[in-house]
C-alpha cells in the first residue's frame, strides 16, 4: 500500500549531470561575503604582487570559489589564472621540489602530459608559470601557507614543505572536478579563479580513527583515505588494528597473532578476516608520509584483546582457551596484569610496533576495561598487595604506567582512551577524550594534553538521525570554561569511524559528508565559521567527490520528525525534510493517498505516520515512521527517585508520557536509560481516571549491557499515600537472549479509579558472570508508560 515510487540514493543525487559538464557550470553561482579581519589582511602585504592586487578593494567571493575547509582569508581577485601545457613550474629549494612534482604529477594524471619544472632561485616575478617556494610567510605554524594566482602566473608559499602541500589541496579544489578524475584524457588548459589565500590550521592534530579490525580493509583502501584525508587537509590517520575481532598487524617473534588471531568465523562458517605484512604497512606508512599525514597504531590493552588471547591464551587470567569473538561488545578476557610474562610479550610486541610506525605517539586503547577477570585472579589481586595498590582501577593504573614507561624509553608517548585517567597517568599521557568533553578537561587540570572525539559529536557509525552534517559542524572542540593558555592544551580532535556495522564498502557513506564540517571544524578560526556558507560550498563540493568516486551519504535524514507533546495531551508533528530541495509526502492510514506535508500535524488519537521524502519527483531515501500512543499519562511529568544517563535522556522529563516509541535502535532518540538503579516512577494524571490497563515496554540488547528488567510492579492510589499493589510482572526471557528486542510488561484490571500510578522496574544491576563484561553496571531501557 505504501507505494512511494521508485528510489534513488544519496550518492546518486549529485551524479544525474556528466562531470564535463558539471565542469563548464562550475563558474556559476551566487555570491559570499569574504570574513576578512585587518589583521589577516596586513599578514598578505608581505608579498608586494598579492598586496597590490587584493588590497585594490574587498571583492566578493564568488560561488566558483569552494574550498572545504575554509581558509582564514581568502579574497577572489579578477579573472582568472590558465594552466596549459606552455606553463612551467618552478621551486625555490629542494624543500619546496615535492609539492612542485605532486601537482605536476596530478596535471600529467588528468591530461597523460607534464609541464616543465626547473629549480628558481630568484623571486617570483610576472613570468608564465607557477612557483613553489619555502620563505618567511610571517606565520609560524608549519602547516601555514599562502596562495596567489593572477592572469599568467600563480605563487605558492609557505614556511615548510607541509604548508605547500596544503596551498596544492587547496589548488586542486579551484579547479574544475573533472581534473581529479585523473583518467589521463582530460583537456591539457584549464582555468580557475584567480585569488588571494593566506591560510593556517587552528588545530595541530586533525584527525580520523579509522577501524580496520571489526572488519578488515584493502590495503588499497586505507591509502585511498590516506588521499581523501590529505585533500581536505587531515594530517593523523589514528590506525585501529588490534580489537576482539582481529589482529591486523604481523609480527614475526608471535606468528599466531596473524596465524589465529587475523581470522574468525564468518556468517557462512568460512574464516573471515585479514591482516597486513610489515611490507604492507611500510607502504602504507610511507605513502602516508609523503602526503603529511602521521599514522598512529593503537594496539588495545589490556581490554579488547581476545583476539590476542585466542592465539596466546597463557597471557591470559584463566589460561584459556579462547576464539576470536564473533560479535561486537565489550568482554571480559583481558591481558593478565599480575603475570609478568604478559608484560615481556607486549614488550616485544610494541618494539616491532615501533620499528614500522616512526610516530611519536601510540595509542594503547585502554577503554571498556572489565575487571572480573583480574579480581578473580591469583595472580593480579597478588600483584595488588605486592605494589600497595588500592584496588584494581589502580592495577590498570600500574598496568598503563609500565607500558608507558617502556614506549617512553624508547622515545615515544602513549595515548589512551579517557578511562586512563581513573588512576595516575603516565609521564606525557595524552588523554582521547570520548565519553563527552569532561575527559579532556580533566586532563588539562592534571597537566596533560587531549584530543577530543566525543560520542554527541564525532562517532561517524552513528547514523545520521543522531549525528548529521550540523550538528557535527556545531562541535566545539575546546570544552567549556577552558581559556587562555590551558586551550592550547586541546591538540585538535578527530571523528570516529567505528566499523562494527560498517565494513569496508559502507565506510564512504558514513564518513562522506561528515568529515567535510570536522576538518573544516579543525582546520578554521572558529569565528570564520557559518554553517550556511559551509552548506553552500558543501553542494559544490560533491562535485569534487563524485570525480573522486566517493560513495557518499546523506547530510541529514531525509525526513526528520519533530514531535512535542502539548500541555491538553496532543502532538504537534512537524516533519523536517533533509534538504532544501527535499518534499515530504506522508499517511497517516494505509489505505489514505500519500499527502504532501506543508504544515504541522496535530494528533489527538493514536496513530502511526509513514513519511516518504522526495527529490526531483524520486523517492530520496526509504521511508520513514513514528507511532503515537494517545493515552491517560500523555503530557504528565513522571516524579522520578533517581534520573536517568544524560546519555539517554529519551527526550527528557516527559519522556515515558510523550506517547513515542521506541526502535530497535537504541540510539534513536526514544529510550530513556538509567544504569545500575531501578526505573521508580510515579506519574499524577491530575484528577481521578477510571484505569484499566497499565503498560511499559523495554528494551535488551546484552552486547550493549542492556536487560529487560527482571520484574515490573505497579501501583495506584487515590489520595497519593496509600499504594495498592496491582501486580507484578516477572521477566521470563533469559538475559543471556543474544540480539536486539523489545518487550511490554503490562497488567490489566477491573476498571477502577486512581489518580497517581507507580512504576517500578527492577535494574538486573550488573551484568552476570557469564557475561563478556561481568560485574560492568547494567542498563535499562525504557520508552513509555501507557496508562488507560
Amino acid at each position: 500500500m505504501r507505494n512511494f515510487g521508485a528510489q534513488i540514493k544519496a550518492p546518486e543525487m549529485h551524479r544525474l549531470v556528466p562531470l564535463l559538464l558539471l565542469s563548464l557550470l562550475f563558474a556559476c553561482g551566487k555570491k559570499q561575503i569574504p570574513e576578512a579581519t585587518q589583521q589577516n589582511q596586513a599578514s598578505a602585504k608581505a608579498d608586494a604582487e598579492i598586496a597590490q592586487i587584493s588590497l585594490r578593494k574587498d571583492i566578493s567571493l564568488e560561488g566558483n570559489v569552494s574550498i572545504i575547509p575554509k581558509p582564514a582569508l581568502l579574497i577572489q581577485n579578477p579573472g582568472s589564472f590558465k594552466i596549459h601545457p606552455e606553463l612551467a613550474i618552478y621551486y625555490n629549494s629542494p624543500e619546496a621540489k615535492p609539492a612542485a612534482e605532486l601537482f605536476n604529477d596530478l596535471y600529467k594524471k588528468a591530461t597523460g602530459k607534464t609541464l616543465l619544472i626547473s629549480e628558481n632561485t630568484e623571486p617570483a616575478g610576472r613570468k608564465n608559470g607557477i612557483y613553489f617556494n619555502i620563505e618567511d610567510i610571517k606565520d609560524n605554524k608549519p602547516e601555514a601557507y599562502k596562495l596567489f594566482s593572477a592572469h599568467t602566473y600563480a605563487k605558492l608559499s609557505a614556511n615548510q614543505g607541509a604548508g605547500l602541500f596544503y596551498a596544492v589541496q587547496s589548488l586542486r579544489q579551484l579547479m574544475p572536478p573533472a581534473f581529479n578524475l585523473q583518467d589521463g584524457n582530460m583537456p591539457d588548459e584549464w582555468e580557475m579563479p584567480a585569488v588571494s589565500i593566506t591560510d593556517a590550521p587552528r588545530f595541530s592534530w586533525r584527525g580520523m580513527l579509522l577501524d580496520c579490525s571489526r572488519h578488515f580493509m584493502d590495503k588499497d583502501f586505507v591509502k585511498r583515505y590516506i588521499d581523501l584525508l590529505a585533500f581536505h587537509k587531515m594530517n593523523t590517520l589514528h590506525w585501529h588494528i588490534t580489537e576482539d575481532q582481529g589482529w591486523r598487524i604481523a609480527i614475526d617473534q608471535y606468528p599466531k597473532l596473524t596465524e589465529i588471531g587475523a581470522w574468525r568465523e564468518g556468517e557462512n562458517g568460512k574464516p573471515y578476516g585479514g591482516f597486513y605484512t610489515k611490507e604492507d604497512i611500510r607502504e602504507i606508512v610511507a605513502y602516508a608520509d609523503e602526503r603529511h599525514i602521521n599514522v598512529v597504531p593503537e594496539i588495545e590493552m589490556p581490554g579488547h584483546s581476545q583476539a590476542a588471547l585466542a592465539a596466546y591464551p597463557e597471557y591470559s587470567c584463566t589460561g584459556g582457551p579462547f576464539k576470536v569473538e564473533t560479535e561486537w561488545g565489550v568482554f571480559r578476557e583481558i591481558y593478565c596484569a599480575g603475570n609478568e610474562q604478559t608484560f615481556e610479550f607486549l614488550f616485544k610486541v610494541l618494539d616491532e610496533v615501533m620499528e614500522l610506525f616512526p610516530s611519536p605517539w601510540i595509542h594503547l586503547g585502554a577503554d571498556e576495561v572489565p575487571k572480573y577477570r583480574w579480581e578473580h585472579c591469583d595472580k593480579c589481586q597478588a600483584r595488588i598487595k605486592n605494589e600497595g595498590l588500592k584496588d584494581e582501577h589502580e592495577l590498570q593504573a600500574y598496568f598503563l604506567r609500565r607500558v608507558a614507561d617502556h614506549l617512553l624509553a624508547n622515545g615515544r608517548t602513549i595515548i589512551g582512551w579517557d578511562e586512563i585517567l581513573d588512576g595516575d597517568l603516565p609521564d606525557g599521557a595524552i588523554v582521547q577524550s570520548w565519553r563527552g568533553m569532561d575527559g579532556a578537561r580533566k586532563a588539562i587540570e592534571a597537566g596533560h594534553q587531549a584530543i577530543v572525539s566525543p560520542t554527541s559529536h564525532a562517532y561517524f557509525d552513528y547514523d545520521v538521525k543522531a549525528i548529521d552534517l550540523q550538528k557535527v559542524y556545531s562541535f566545539k572542540p575546546i570544552p567549556e570554561g577552558i581559556t587562555g593558555r590551558n586551550s592550547l592544551m586541546i591538540l585538535g580532535g578527530e571523528c570516529n569511524m567505528w566499523t562494527e556495522r560498517a565494513p569496508q564498502e559502507k565506510v564512504d557513506s558514513k564518513v562522506f559528508p561528515r568529515i567535510l564540517a570536522m576538518s573544516e571544524v579543525l582546520w578554521t578560526p572558529e569565528k570564520y565559521r557559518n554553517y550556511n556558507d559551509f552548506y553552500f560550498r558543501v553542494q559544490h563540493h560533491y562535485k569534487q567527490l563524485d570525480a573522486m568516486e566517493v560513495d557518499y551519504g546523506f547530510e541529514t535524514l531525509p525526513v526528520r520528525f519533530d514531535a512535542k507533546m502539548q500541555n491538553d495531551g496532543q502532538l504537534k508533528l512537524d516533519l523536517i525534510p533533509g534538504g532544501q530541495d527535499v518534499e515530504i509526502l506522508y499517511q497517516l492510514a494505509e489505505s489514505q493517498e500519500p499527502i504532501k506535508f506543508t504544515d504541522p500535524l496535530l494528533l489527538n488519537k493514536s496513530a502511526e505516520i509513514v513519511a516518504q521524502a522526495k527529490k526531483d519527483s524520486k523517492n530520496y531515501g526509504e521511508p520513514a515512521s513514528l507511532r503515537f500512543d494517545k493515552h491517560l499519562a500523555n503530557a504528565k511529568i513522571p516524579i522520578i527517585q533517581k534520573k536517568y544517563s544524560e546519555s539517554y535522556t529519551g527526550g527528557g522529563a516527559t519522556a515515558l508520557t510523550n506517547g513515542l516509541r521506541g526502535s530497535l535502535d537504541f540510539r534513536d532518540g526514544n529510550w530513556q536509560g538509567y544504569q545500575l538503579h531501578d526505573l521508580d516512577c510515579t506519574i499524577d494524571l491530575g484528577s481521578l481516571q477510571n484505569i484499566s490497563k497499565i503498560e511499559s515496554s523495554y528494551y535488551q540488547y546484552n552486547n550493549s549491557w542492556i536487560f529487560f528488567p527482571t520484574e515490573v510492579t505497579y501501583y495506584t492510589s487515590v489520595d497519593g499515600q496509600e499504594y495498592k499493589k496491582l501486580e507484578q510482572n516477572v521477566n521470563d526471557t533469559p538475559a543471556r537472549q543474544r540480539g536486539k528486542s523489545i518487550k511490554s510488561f503490562a497488567v490489566e484490571t477491573d476498571p477502577q479509579q486512581a489518580r497517581y500510578i507507580k512504576v517500578v522496574a527492577k535494574n538486573i544491576g550488573t551484568c552476570p558472570d557469564w557475561h563478556e563484561a561481568a560485574g560492568g553496571h547494567a542498563w535499562l531501557f525504557v520508552d513509555e508508560i501507557i496508562i488507560q
